[in-house]
């Protein structure tokens, strides 16, 4: 089981009241999806730190797990089965890249549509939230790891919760990524490789189980509305090379 709390930060150089209410807004429905309960936070004006319409949050949350229960990888075995958990978009990774991009290449995001939404909506589509989904998963399986893709993407992320002489292989048609992702590599010319460490590319989580509980792993994260796919398998190996998408 886990509980945690959050404590956030907020300033601006002038408040603006319906933007300040929005963001906290935003931070109660975070909570919600969560299970997490909102125990503090500030909220300070700072003209000569911040500008115009800027304004800038702060937050942490903190977990609770007992030390037998903690799933650090230690468990991962040849066989075991890779369950990918769909992302919302970027989950706030890549966005200095997908500024520059927007620089660059002149596009609007307002005007440039992805699957007939603005380009400026899918950059905003707000972070998963698979606190419960998860939670509840751990409760009915045997989940032996869990990365989360956060900056560092594939590449960074999954060897962490590798044990050695394994590594995780990956089938990169057996998800459903974002229009975001194809259009940014294409209007920024991002390679392959680069784009799976500066992105999540559709995967905001992966799960690694042993084989017999993988079915009954993706039912219950599909009965919990999670996009859920079985996209890879660990494998034997003394590679260096800890990742492998093909």
């Amino acid at each position: 089981s886990a509980a945690g709390g959050s404590d956030v930060y907020q300033s601006q150089g002038l408040l603006d009241v319906d933007t300040a209410a929005s963001v906290s807004n935003g931070r109660a429905e975070g909570c919600l999806q969560s299970g997490c309960a909102l125990v503090g936070g500030e909220t300070a004006e700072m003209p000569g730190m911040y500008h115009g319409e800027d304004y800038d949050v702060a937050g942490f949350c903190v977990g609770v797990v007992e030390k037998s229960e903690i799933i650090d990888g230690s468990r991962v075995a040849e066989g075991d089965v890779l369950i990918a958990l769909g992302s919302s978009g970027p989950h706030s990774n890549g966005y200095s890249l997908v500024r520059k991009i927007i620089d660059v290449s002149g596009c609007d995001p307002q005007t440039t549509l992805l699957e007939g939404k603005p380009l400026a909506d899918h950059l905003l589509e707000p972070t998963r939230i698979y606190v419960k989904s998860v939670l509840e998963l751990i409760e009915n399986v045997d989940v032996h790891a869990i990365a989360h893709l956060t900056g560092g993407g594939f590449w960074e992320n999954i060897p962490r919760v590798l044990p050695e002489n394994t590594r995780a292989g990956f089938n990169e048609s057996s998800w459903q990524g974002p229009a975001i992702v194809p259009w940014v590599q294409a209007a920024g010319s991002v390679g392959r490789r680069e784009g799976y460490r500066t992105f999540n590319c559709g995967v905001g989580m992966v799960i690694a189980l042993s084989a017999p509980e993988a079915d009954k792993a993706l039912a219950l994260l599909n009965e919990k509305g999670e996009n859920a796919w079985k996209i890879g398998i660990i494998k034997a190996s003394d590679s260096e090379q800890r990742v492998v998408i093909e």
